[in-house]
């Protein structure tokens, strides 16, 4: 069963039981209304009928009379309205009419009448008189009256009860009408309900269908403050973080295809000069005054390869944390000067400069090996793309930590060459695919791994054509770090 047929009957359900409930609430109260109406126009009648016919004689001993003629006036006023009157005495005679068949009161009403309690009966059968014949049902109201605290008369005043029904019943059928009209209201309301959730629904599904067949660009409209406007927000959400995952997913793919690209280039080119080398060798066709120049050049394209095998180990043992880093305080300064003598024969060869800026004891707490090798391929990087310029490496203290920062007046980076700066397999000249200090790519990438294990900070900022500047951030030896390297004293 579709949902929207399970929401409608649901509502039909509750809005049937409530309006049943309801009218027989308002049915048992028009009831009790309408008798008790009849119960308070009937004393009044009494009121009424005594006002007119009683006469109390002061002068014999309160005498108590009635003037008959005035009661029987009353009596056929009220006739038109089924409404008939029996005037009983203190004695408990029967006054009017004098026709001997007049019902009497019992003796257990004559005691209430005489507590002056009015009493309201309802009598649902017929009543045998006297002469044999018999009183429709009627509803009745026995009302005692008194003089100087002294009963003096009591009045049964009564209605068919076939009349009172009938008010009851017409209230009835009209109560009966408006609900009908308000169930087929409702009804038609809860159908207009159900058809937008329902359409809500719908709506949810088709993005959802959508979702699976890859559409991750689907958005719905918001609407509510419901649990199905919470459950859009939250579809809305869920497929913009598809969408970005996808996104990430094809950039990821994208880059692996063009690693693979960059791998066959970079192992062709030795491997094929190595094979020329060997296959020239084997057939005797190299010059024997060649050979030992050919076995220097396979024997750096071999080196080569490894270089390239090693980096992509190194990087994988980096990204997993299976590396341990002995970290320990020493002087950064000192390993600034050993690397700028390493590497001032390379920056010779481009007619760079480098240049210190840093005390002589700049204090660090590192890996010191890793430390090394992250300053070292920042300035090697630093000096490939800087050509008759300046690497300047700054050191420098913060607050509980140390900065370092190398600039070079280089070619710089674009926006976009920045935020894929630290990619694995990125480069950002192209161009540049061969030679000893940037073939492979994952230098940049290896250091940013390095510097997240430290639990550092790393950045650049660059603009096109005006080079380039790394900032590295190392943290100073936690307090935690301090109690696992602390001596224990109990040895």
């Amino acid at each position: 069963m579709k949902m929207i047929y399970q929401q409608l009957m649901a509502f039909f359900l509750v809005i049937a039981i409530t309006i049943v409930l309801l009218g027989l609430s308002f049915g048992r109260m028009s009831k009790t209304f309408v008798y008790d109406n009849t119960w308070s126009s009937l004393e009044k009648y009494s009121d009424s009928l005594i006002q007119h016919s009683l006469k109390v004689d002061s002068k014999h001993n309160d005498r108590v009379t009635f003037n008959l003629d005035k009661i029987r006036m009353t009596q056929s006023i009220l006739e038109n309205q089924s409404v008939h009157f029996t005037v009983f005495s203190a004695k408990n005679r029967v006054v009017y009419p004098a026709d001997g068949v007049s019902p009497q009161i019992t003796k257990n009403d004559w005691r209430h009448l005489q507590k002056d309690q009015i009493v309201r009966k309802v009598n649902n059968k017929n009543a045998k008189l006297k002469n044999g014949k018999t009183r429709p049902a009627m509803i009745e109201v026995l009302k005692p009256y008194y003089y100087k605290k002294k009963l003096v008369a009591a009045v049964t005043a009564g209605a068919f009860i076939s009349d009172v029904n009938s008010n009851v019943a017409r209230i009835n059928r009209n109560l009966v009408k408006g609900l009908l009209v308000a169930l087929i209201i409702s009804m038609v309301a809860s159908f207009f309900i159900a058809r937008r959730l329902n359409r809500r629904i719908a709506m949810l599904r088709s993005g959802a269908n959508q979702v699976s067949n890859g559409n991750y660009k689907v958005r719905l409209k918001p609407g509510g403050k419901d649990e199905i406007g919470e459950l859009i927000n939250d579809f809305n959400r869920m497929t913009a973080s598809l969408e970005r995952a996808n996104l990430e997913i094809q950039r990821q793919e994208e880059r692996r295809q063009e690693f693979l690209a960059d791998a066959a280039h970079e192992m062709r080119t030795p491997l094929t000069t190595i094979s020329g080398i060997l296959e020239g060798i084997k057939y005797d066709v190299i010059p024997q005054e060649s050979r030992t120049k050919s076995i220097e050049l396979m024997s750096e394209e071999t080196q080569r390869l490894i270089r390239l095998v090693n980096k992509n180990l190194d990087f994988e043992k980096i990204r997993s944390n299976s590396i341990q880093l002995d970290k320990r305080h020493f002087n950064a300064t000192k390993v600034f000067r050993n690397i700028i003598d390493q590497l001032s024969n390379k920056a010779q060869e481009s007619n760079d400069k480098l240049v210190l800026n840093a005390a002589d004891d700049l204090p660090i707490y590192a890996d010191y090996d890793r430390f090394v090798q992250i300053v070292f391929n920042i300035i090697t990087n630093a000096i490939q793309f800087t050509n008759k310029g300046t690497v300047t490496i700054t050191g420098e203290r913060g607050y509980n930590e140390t900065i370092i920062k190398i600039a070079d007046t280089g070619i710089g980076m674009t926006v976009d060459q920045q935020k894929n700066i630290f990619e694995r397999y990125y480069k950002a000249d192209a161009s540049r695919r061969s030679g000893k200090y940037g073939e492979s790519g994952l230098g940049l990438a290896i250091v940013h791994q390095l510097v997240k294990s430290h639990g550092g900070k790393i950045s650049v900022a660059s603009k096109k054509g005006k080079g380039s500047t790394f900032t590295i951030i190392f943290p100073d030896q936690t307090a935690a770090e301090k109690t696992k390297d602390a001596p224990d004293r109990n040895n």
